[in-house]
C-alpha cells in the first residue's frame, strides 16, 4: 500500500511537550484529573500488552510505577475541599414519598390482578357455539343417543379446555416484563442518597444514574454528562443514543417527541456510559414499558377466526329459531300428536346443526400443525392457521426480515470517495490490534479484512499504545509499529465529524495535502451521500508518531491526515425480493413498521425492489394524525419509520378497523403489543420470550419464504373447514326445507326421529375425512377468509336444489310405489334418498370446479363416501332395519333414485357454479369484506 508520510512536527510541537505546557497552565484540580486519566489509559494499554507477553509485568510495573509519581505529585498540591454544602436538589422527604407511593401505587410494570380459573371457565362457556354443543348434546342424550351426546359435549369440553389454557398463558408474558425489572434504584431523600427497591419510586423523586444502571421509570434529565443509553427494548435501535439535559424552561422541540425525545429517558432501558440526575415523571403503568405489559395483560381482541365461528353459530340459530318452531306447530296440528312433534322439532333442531364442526375443525388445524412444522412453523395456538391463511396484510420489521440482522462492511473509500484498499488494511489493523470491547462495526471489519486474505496480514505491524474509546471523543486510536518499515503509526478511527475536527491534511492518490475549503466541503459531501444511501460511516486517519515512546494520550489525536471513509451497512437478505414478490403474488400486502430511521429503510426498501407506495410515515408524522387520517394512511403507504411501540400497535388497529386480516411479524419487546394487537402473531424461535409468549405462530427461521410455506397451508386448512360449513349447513337445511313442506300435507312424520339422527350421524362419518382432502391450486393464490354472506348464498341457493329434489322423491314414493298409506316405505324411501344425495353432493361442493374431471377427492374422503353410500343401501336389509323402522324399498326404487341423484349432481353443479362466480364478482368489488 502507500507508505503515508504526514508533514514533520517542529520539535515545538511535540506532544509530550504541549501537554506539559498545558499542565503548568491548568488549575491544580484540572491537572490532577487530567494525570489521573492518562494513568487510567496507560493502565489498561499496558495490561493488555503484558496479557499477551508484549512486555514483561516488571516493565509495565515500573512504567506504570513513573507515571503515578507524577499523579501523586500534582495530587499533593491539592486543598482539601470545605464541607460539601446541603445539594441543590435535596429530593423528597420520606413523608412526602409516602403519601405518594399510596397515591400512584407501587412503580410495577404490570398489575397483580390474575383471572381466577373459574372466571376463564364462564368467560368460554359463553361462547355462542359452545353453548349451542351443550344444548345439543343435552337433547340427543334426552332422545337416547347417548352416542351423540358424547361426541357433542366432548368437542365443546375439549373447545373450552383448549380456550382456557390459551387465556392462561397470556398472562405469562406480562409477568416476564414484570420480572425483567427487579432492581434497585438510587434517589435522593431528605438530602440524602438512598438505595430504595425500583417498586418504591414515585413521580417526584430525583433519581442517580450512571453506567450500568437500569432506567427505574420515565425520567426527564436534570443535568447529566456523557450520557448514552441503549433503549432497544423500545426502539428495535442496536446502538445507544445520547442523551443531553435541556435548560429550565426550554420547551420541547416538535422533532424530538416521545421515544425520540433526547432529554428523556424511559423505564427499563440502560445506561452504557456517563452519569445524570433525573426527575422522576411516570411509574408503574403509566410508564412505556408498564403500557407494554399492561397492554399484555388486557383481553385478546376476536380474530377472523374467532368472528367467523360467532357468525357462523348466528346465523344457524336463527334458522333454528324459525324452523323449528315451524317443524312443531305444522307437525303437530297434522298428526295431532305433540309430544311426538316435539321430538321430532328437536330431531329437527340437531340436524339443522352441523355438529362435528368442532371435530372437523380440530382435526383440519392439528393436521395442518403438523404440516407446517414440517415447513419450520410451529403453531402455538390452533386457530391461529386459519388467520395465517386469511391474512391480506402483513406487517413486518426490516432488521432479520429484509435484512440479513448484521453489519458488514459495504465501502471503503479514499477522501474523494473512490474505493481505496489501503483504508480497509488501516481500519483492519485498527479493529483488529485494539484490545478493548469490540463492537459490531469492529466485527464488521475484521470480518472483511479476513476476507481479504493474504493481503492484508497484521503479523506485519507490532501495537505499541492505544488511545480507547469512549462516547466523548468517539473515537479509538492504536498506535503500531510496521516492521516492514520500522516506522511507527497512530491510527484514529471514529465518527466523521470528530476524525475531521482533528485532521488538518487528507492524503489522496499517495499525496497529502492540507485540507482547505474545497477538500472540506468534498468530505462533507461524500459523508452526505453516503449518509442518504442508508450508511453508518466512519471516518479513518493516521499520522507517523514517535516510536520510541510508551505514553501517548488522547492529546496525540491532532495533526492527523484524513485517509478515508469505512461505511457500513444491515445488507438485505438474498431471498426478501423474491419473498416479497412470492406474498404479493399470494395476495398478502407486505408493509414494514420498523423503528429504524426513515433514511436506512427507504435504503433497504430500495435494494429490494419494494414499493414504498406515496411516502414513508415516520412516528412523528403518525403521532400528529387524527384517528382518520391515520386510517386513511395506512391503507395507501406500505413503509413506516421510527416507530415506538404503541404506535406499532395503533397501525395494526387501524389495518384490522378497516376490515383487513392482519400479521405481524416481530421478536423484541417492543413488538409485543403489535404481537397481540394483530389477527396472527408471528415471531422466532430466537425472538424474546415476551415475543414467543405474545406469538401464535413461531418460526424456526426470520424469512419470508418460511412464512409462505404456511400461508399456504393455512389457505388449504380454511377451504377443508368452509368445505364442511357449505355442505352441512346447505344439505342439513335443504332436508329441514323438505321436512318443514313434507309435515304440511303428510299424516305422519316423514322421517322418525331416529332415522334423522342416524342419518346425521352417518353423514357426519362421512365428512370425517375432510381433513385428508385435496385443495385446488388456485384456492391458495389469494387470502381466504369467513365471508358470512357466501355462506348464507349456499345455504340459500344449494338447500332448495336439494329440497327439489326431495319433493321429487316425495312424488315417486307416494304416486308411483303407493306409500300414502304406508308409512315405513315412505320413510325408508327418503331416508336412502336423503342419505345417498347429501353423501355423494360432498364431490360437487369440495370445489369450485367441475367435479371428478378438473379436480379430485383425496383416496380417503372417496373411500368414506362410498362406505357410507353402501352402508346406507345395506341398512334396510340389515338386521337393524327394524330398530329404526326402516324397510325394504321396491326393485323399482333404486333406478328412479339413482336418475334423481344424478339430476341432483348436474343442477346442483350449475347452480354451485353460478354462486362462485357472484362470491367472486363480490369479492372483487369488495375485497376487505368480512
Amino acid at each position: 500500500m502507500t507508505d503515508p508520510t504526514p508533514h514533520a512536527a517542529s520539535p515545538g510541537e511535540h506532544p509530550a511537550f504541549s501537554q506539559g505546557q498545558d499542565a503548568l497552565r491548568l488549575g491544580p484540580e484540572e491537572a490532577f484529573v487530567k494525570n489521573l486519566e492518562h494513568f487510567a489509559q496507560k493502565a489498561h494499554v499496558f495490561a493488555a500488552l503484558a496479557a499477551k507477553d508484549k512486555v514483561s509485568p516488571y516493565e509495565a510495573f515500573q512504567h506504570l510505577e513513573a507515571l503515578w509519581g507524577a499523579v501523586a505529585q500534582s495530587g499533593a498540591n491539592l486543598v482539601e475541599p470545605a464541607p460539601a454544602a446541603k445539594p441543590a436538589m435535596a429530593g423528597l422527604s420520606t413523608e412526602e414519598a409516602r403519601e405518594r407511593l399510596r397515591q400512584y401505587g407501587p412503580n410495577q410494570a404490570g398489575t397483580s390482578k390474575r383471572i381466577t380459573l373459574a372466571s376463564r371457565i364462564i368467560d368460554a362457556v359463553k361462547n355462542p357455539l359452545v353453548l349451542l354443543l351443550f344444548v345439543l348434546g343435552g337433547i340427543s342424550y334426552a332422545t337416547d343417543d347417548v352416542r351423540s351426546a358424547l361426541v357433542i359435549i366432548g368437542m365443546a369440553v375439549l373447545g373450552v379446555t383448549l380456550k382456557v389454557i390459551q387465556e392462561a398463558k397470556a398472562d405469562t408474558a406480562a409477568e416476564q416484563l414484570k420480572k425483567m425489572v427487579h432492581t434497585t434504584a438510587t434517589v435522593l431523600r431528605d438530602g440524602e442518597q438512598r438505595e430504595i427497591p425500583m417498586a418504591e419510586v414515585v413521580p417526584g423523586d430525583v433519581v442517580l444514574l450512571a453506567a450500568g444502571d437500569m432506567v427505574p421509570a420515565d425520567v426527564q434529565l436534570v443535568r447529566a454528562k456523557d450520557l448514552h443509553v441503549n433503549q432497544a427494548m423500545l426502539t428495535g435501535e442496536a446502538l445507544p443514543v445520547e442523551k443531553i439535559a435541556r435548560a429550565p424552561g426550554e420547551p420541547t422541540p416538535e422533532s424530538e417527541t416521545g421515544l425520540g425525545d433526547p432529554a428523556m429517558c424511559f423505564m427499563g432501558t440502560n445506561i452504557i456510559s456517563g452519569s445524570a440526575a433525573a426527575l422522576v415523571m411516570a411509574t408503574g403503568i403509566k410508564t412505556y414499558f408498564g403500557g407494554i405489559a399492561a397492554k399484555l395483560s388486557e383481553k385478546r381482541a376476536p380474530t377472523d377466526f374467532d368472528k367467523g365461528i360467532k357468525n357462523f353459530t348466528m346465523l344457524m340459530l336463527r334458522f333454528m329459531a324459525v324452523m323449528t318452531p315451524l317443524v312443531f306447530v305444522i307437525n303437530g296440528t297434522t298428526t295431532g300428536d305433540w309430544m311426538g312433534a316435539f321430538m321430532f322439532a328437536l330431531a329437527v333442531a340437531v340436524g339443522l346443526t352441523p355438529e362435528m364442526l368442532p371435530m372437523v375443525a380440530t382435526v383440519c388445524l392439528s393436521k395442518g400443525a403438523l404440516a407446517m412444522a414440517k415447513h419450520k412453523v410451529i403453531v402455538k395456538r390452533l386457530d391461529a392457521i386459519q388467520n395465517f391463511g386469511a391474512i391480506d396484510i402483513l406487517c413486518t420489521d426490516k432488521t432479520g426480515t429484509l435484512t440479513q440482522d448484521r453489519i458488514i462492511l459495504e465501502k471503503y473509500l479514499d477522501v474523494t470517495g473512490e474505493e481505496d484498499h489501503s483504508v480497509l488494511e488501516y481500519a483492519y489493523i485498527n479493529s483488529k490490534l485494539q484490545t478493548g470491547l469490540r463492537n459490531a462495526l469492529d466485527v464488521a471489519v475484521i470480518n472483511s479484512g479476513d476476507d481479504a486474505g493474504s493481503t492484508i496480514d497484521p503479523s506485519h505491524y507490532e501495537l505499541l499504545d492505544e488511545i480507547p474509546f469512549d462516547f466523548m471523543r468517539r473515537r479509538l486510536s492504536v498506535i503500531v509499529r510496521d516492521k516492514r518499515s520500522g516506522k511507527a503509526i497512530l491510527i484514529c478511527k471514529g465518527a466523521a465529524e470528530e476524525v475531521f475536527s482533528k485532521s488538518c491534511d487528507c492524503l489522496h492518490d499517495g499525496v497529502v495535502s492540507p485540507l482547505d475549503a474545497v477538500h472540506r466541503e468534498t468530505m462533507q459531501a461524500v459523508v452526505h451521500d453516503l449518509n442518504e444511501d442508508g450508511f453508518r460511516v466512519v471516518a479513518l486517519a493516521f499520522k507517523e508518531v514517535d516510536g520510541a515512546r510508551h505514553d501517548f494520550a488522547v492529546a496525540d489525536e491532532s495533526g492527523l491526515t484524513l485517509m478515508g471513509y469505512l461505511a457500513f451497512l444491515d445488507p438485505p437478505k438474498d431471498t426478501a425480493a423474491a419473498a416479497l414478490a412470492t406474498m404479493l403474488a399470494h395476495g398478502i400486502q407486505p408493509k414494514i413498521l420498523t423503528g429504524d430511521n426513515a433514511v436506512i429503510t427507504a435504503k433497504i426498501c430500495r435494494e429490494v425492489g419494494f414499493d414504498a407506495g406515496h411516502h414513508i410515515i415516520t412516528g412523528e408524522m403518525a403521532a400528529a394524525m387524527t384517528e382518520t387520517e391515520l386510517s386513511e394512511a395506512v391503507e395507501t403507504c406500505h413503509v413506516f419509520a421510527k416507530l415506538d411501540p404503541m404506535q406499532k400497535e395503533a397501525i395494526v388497529k387501524a389495518l384490522r378497523a378497516r376490515g383487513h386480516v392482519v400479521g405481524f411479524m416481530g421478536d423484541g419487546i417492543n413488538d409485543a403489543p403489535a404481537l397481540r394487537a394483530a389477527d396472527v402473531g408471528i415471531s422466532v424461535d430466537s425472538a424474546v420470550d415476551v415475543a414467543k409468549e405474545s406469538a401464535d405462530i413461531i418460526l424456526l427461521e426470520k424469512s419470508l419464504a418460511v412464512l409462505e410455506h404456511g400461508v399456504c397451508e393455512g389457505r388449504k386448512i380454511f377451504f377443508n373447514i368452509t368445505k364442511y360449513i357449505r355442505m352441512g349447513a346447505s344439505s342439513n337445511f335443504g332436508n329441514m326445507f323438505s321436512v318443514l313442506g313434507a309435515s304440511a300435507f303428510l299424516p305422519y312424520l316423514p322421517m322418525l326421529p331416529i332415522q334423522i339422527l342416524v342419518n346425521n350421524l352417518m353423514y357426519d362419518f362421512s365428512q370425517t375425512a375432510i381433513p385428508t382432502d385435496n385443495v385446488d391450486e388456485d384456492i391458495v393464490k389469494s387470502p381466504r377468509r369467513w365471508r358470512i354472506d357466501d355462506i348464507r348464498r349456499y345455504i340459500l341457493y344449494l338447500g332448495p336444489v336439494s329440497s327439489i329434489f326431495d319433493y321429487v322423491t316425495f312424488f315417486i314414493l307416494l304416486h308411483v310405489f303407493g306409500a300414502w298409506d304406508n308409512a315405513a316405505l315412505f320413510q325408508t324411501g327418503w331416508f336412502i334418498e336423503s342419505l345417498l344425495s347429501q353423501t355423494i353432493i360432498v364431490h360437487v361442493i369440495r370445489t369450485d370446479k367441475i367435479p371428478f374431471l378438473q379436480s379430485r377427492s383425496s383416496l380417503t374422503l372417496g373411500l368414506t363416501t362410498l362406505l357410507i353410500c353402501a352402508l346406507g343401501v345395506w341398512l334396510p336389509f340389515s338386521p337393524l332395519a327394524e330398530s329404526f323402522g326402516l324397510v325394504v324399498p321396491p326393485v323399482g326404487y333404486w333406478g328412479l333414485i339413482a336418475l334423481v341423484i344424478f339430476c341432483y349432481m348436474c343442477l346442483a353443479q350449475i347452480v354451485k357454479s353460478w354462486v362462485v362466480r357472484r362470491i367472486a364478482a363480490t369479492s372483487t368489488a369488495c375485497p376487505t369484506r368480512a
